[in-house]
C-alpha cells in the first residue's frame, strides 16, 4: 500500500511540473521575428475562388515560395498558377524600393512570346510587382509582416490555435506594405476583409483564410466575393530565387503581328 501511494505521489508531482509548460502560449509575433532571416522564406499553397452571388465564377491554385527580408517584406517570389482560363503560368519577381522586375512564362503571355523565348521580362510595372504577377485574386494578407500579424491578432478573437476577425482595407493599409502596394489598396477604404489564422505548434502561421467583397475597383470585379485560402510551410528555410536564363528571356511581345509591344501599366 505504501509503495502504491509513493508511485501515485511521484506521478502527481510529474504532472504538476508539466502543466505550466503545456500552458505556455507562444507569442506569434516573436515566433515570426525569429525566422525572418535574409535568404530564407516560406513555401505557399494557395486556392482562390471568385464568387458572383452564389455562383462560382473562377478558381485558381498557386504553389511556390516567397523570400523575405528581416522586416517580413517579400523580397522575391517564384510561383506557379494553374486553373486560369489561359492555362498554367509561372512567375518570378524581384522587389525594389520603387517598382520591381517580373518574369512571366506560360499563360496568356506565353502566346505572345517570340519564337525561341519562354520568358517575358518587365521592369516597369506601375505598381510593385506582386499584384501584377499574381493577379487580383491573390492573398491580401502577408502574415510574414510583424506589424500586420500584430494587427490581425489585435482585431481578432483567439480560440486555441485559431484567430478569427475582421479588418477594413484602410486599417490593413496602415500596417501592411504588401497590401499598400497591391492594386486593392485604393479599392474601397471601408471594404471589410474577414480572416481566420491557424497557428502551428511553433506559434507560426500555418494557414490564412480570407474573404471580402469589393465595393470599388474595375467593373468586372465590383460586387464579386473573393475567398482566398493560403497554407504556409517550411518557415525559415533557405530560399534561392534566381532570374530565368537570359537566352530564353525577352522584353518584346508579339500580338497580332505587332512586336515590341508591352502590357500597359
Amino acid at each position: 500500500m505504501r509503495k502504491t501511494i509513493t508511485i501515485w505521489a511521484a506521478c502527481a508531482a510529474l504532472l504538476a511540473g508539466a502543466a505550466p509548460a503545456r500552458a505556455v502560449t507562444k507569442d506569434p509575433v516573436q515566433a515570426l521575428k525569429a525566422v525572418l532571416v535574409p535568404g530564407h522564406g516560406v513555401h505557399i499553397t494557395e486556392t482562390t475562388t471568385l464568387l458572383a452571388g452564389t455562383r462560382e465564377q473562377a478558381k485558381r491554385r498557386r504553389e511556390g515560395v516567397f523570400e523575405f527580408n528581416a522586416k517580413g517584406e517579400v523580397k522575391a517570389l517564384d510561383v506557379t498558377t494553374t486553373g486560369g482560363e489561359d492555362g498554367r503560368e509561372r512567375v518570378i519577381g524581384f522587389n525594389h524600393d520603387i517598382g520591381g522586375t517580373g518574369y512571366r512564362s506560360g499563360g496568356l503571355i506565353g502566346k505572345w512570346l517570340a519564337k525561341g523565348k519562354t520568358w517575358w521580362k518587365d521592369s516597369h510595372q506601375f505598381h510593385l510587382w506582386h499584384t501584377e504577377l499574381l493577379g487580383d485574386d491573390e492573398q491580401l494578407i502577408n502574415p510574414a509582416e510583424p506589424a500586420t500579424l500584430a494587427a490581425l491578432l489585435k482585431h481578432g478573437q483567439r480560440s486555441s490555435n485559431t484567430v478569427t476577425g475582421v479588418i477594413r482595407f484602410k486599417e490593413l493599409r496602415k500596417v501592411s506594405l504588401w497590401f499598400d502596394h497591391s492594386t486593392h489598396s485604393s479599392w474601397g477604404e471601408n471594404t471589410k476583409l474577414s480572416y481566420t489564422l491557424t497557428l502551428t505548434s511553433a506559434g507560426l502561421i500555418g494557414r490564412v483564410r480570407s474573404a471580402y467583397t469589393l465595393t470599388e475597383g474595375t467593373d468586372e470585379l465590383v460586387g464579386k466575393t473573393f475567398h482566398v485560402d493560403t497554407r504556409y510551410s517550411r518557415w525559415g528555410g533557405k530560399v534561392s530565387i534566381k532570374a530565368p536564363d537570359r537566352r530564353k528571356t525577352t522584353t518584346e511581345l508579339c500580338v497580332k503581328g505587332f512586336c515590341n509591344w508591352r502590357l500597359p501599366g
